[in-house]
């Protein structure tokens, strides 16, 4: 069977979705461990914006590493 390649925007919708799931957990966790909902909002948001930026610059160093990359012949 042919192998689809996958849309920008599945991707994203992907990376959105997760950052939901991972930003539920941290919330969860939060409130399990402070018993403040509040609190646990607040650690959830933060984590949020933090959790993209730190992503995002990850990604960034990455690209600059060439170990496990192969050049394409076109």
């Amino acid at each position: 069977s042919p192998i689809a390649k996958e849309r920008n925007t599945r991707s994203i919708a992907k990376a959105i979705s997760w950052r939901i799931v991972g930003t539920i957990d941290t919330i969860l966790i939060s409130w399990l461990i402070t018993g403040t909902l509040t609190i646990a909002l607040s650690i959830g948001a933060i984590e949020t914006v933090t959790k993209i930026a730190l992503y995002f610059f990850h990604e960034r160093v990455w690209n600059v590493i060439s170990w496990g990359k192969h050049k394409m012949h076109v």
